[in-house]
């Protein structure tokens, strides 16, 4: 199962059903919103230009490899960027839990979220999570001072972050759904939310993006290119797909869209088994119990959760690397408007 339930794919008895919901939720949102727009409800401004990267839908759009791009291209053009999240916590009765923390490469993702730790190996940046996104910026910053720009991870919708730039990110192949609000649909916002974003970055498939509207947004797309495996009880050992050639191997996917993943394998040649569960699926040792003991692919996203299990797991199971390609025009976009964020604060 993935993170879009059928029923939100096109518009069925279940969604006509749950439309008077999705008109409350609709109400509370805008008006929301509103409050944050007027001033009534206050957003706070910190010290140094926010980038605020999400989207208006239920399930993954990509986020994360645009994320590391985006650190990427700002390490490269001379800022000192530090990143946000909110985390994820499987257990968080205890009173510290919910206090802003930084997280490292070999960090629980049970504690901490299987994305900020992933963001925590790749990017090279400060990682902090925190639900309140002001309180973690604000401790990442006190412990890196140096840190010139924030990258918030998902916080389109938090607004009490006042942000300089915000970028939608969108996915080319499921695209919104049946376009209506939760619950009856994948929305958190309604379409017209993307009149007012500063960039959309469209995850393109085999199909050329069609979002509508002639939204005022510049678009940029964004492809996923797979690189080469790594072997998680043997991290310096990498192969390429080639590997895998004339094997029957599984492909386990905890994430929000699994037929991206599996599209991937199917590009590279592998024959396999899929294995779907849904996004942030907290992995037991079982969901790996195959009667045969052939290999297991996964995303790197999975991987941070597989690598504590026991050698004979590990050591048949191979993370796929992917490096997110992005018009360059988002890149000087995103130069633009930061500069102009300094001049401003």
């Amino acid at each position: 199962m993935s993170g879009h339930p059928q029923s939100w794919a096109q518009v069925t008895a279940l969604s006509l059903l749950l439309m008077p919901v999705s008109w409350l939720y609709g109400i509370v949102v805008a008006l929301r919103r509103a409050l944050y727009v007027a001033g009534i409800l206050r957003s706070t401004r910190l010290p140094v230009p926010v980038i605020v990267i999400g989207n208006i839908s239920v399930g993954g759009t990509g986020k994360t490899p645009l994320v590391l791009w985006l650190a990427d291209y700002l390490l490269a053009s001379g800022f000192k960027p530090g990143i946000i999240s909110r985390g994820y916590r499987k257990s968080g009765n205890s009173s510290g839990e919910n206090e802003p923390r930084a997280v490292g490469a070999t960090d629980d993702p049970d504690r901490c979220g299987d994305e900020p730790v992933l963001l925590a190996r790749r990017s090279g940046c400060p990682v902090w999570i925190g639900a309140d996104r002001v309180a973690a910026a604000r401790a990442l910053l006190a412990a890196h001072p140096q840190c010139n720009v924030i990258l918030s991870d998902d916080g389109l919708q938090h607004y009490r972050l006042a942000r300089d730039v915000e970028i939608a990110v969108i996915d080319g192949m499921r695209r919104f759904g049946n376009c209506l609000l939760l619950p009856a649909g994948p929305l958190r916002e309604p379409l017209s939310r993307l009149d007012t974003v500063d960039a959309v970055v469209i995850r393109r498939d085999d199909r050329p993006p069609d979002t509508s509207g002639g939204r005022p947004a510049p678009r940029f797309a964004m492809r996923l290119e797979a690189g080469t495996f790594r072997n998680l009880l043997h991290p310096q050992t990498v192969v390429d797909a080639s590997h895998f050639q004339g094997q029957q191997v599984h492909a386990v996917a905890g994430i929000g869209n699994p037929e991206h993943f599996f599209n991937s394998l199917k590009d590279l040649g592998l024959t396999f088994t899929a294995h779907p569960f849904p996004d942030h699926h907290a992995y037991t040792q079982a969901d790996l119990a195959f009667e045969d003991d052939n290999a297991v692919v996964m995303t790197e996203k999975d991987a941070v959760k597989y690598e504590r299990y026991s050698r004979e797991i590990t050591e048949k199971c191979w993370a796929l690397g992917v490096t997110a390609h992005v018009d360059a025009g988002l890149g000087n976009l995103l130069i633009r408007r930061i500069e102009n964020s300094r001049r401003n604060h």
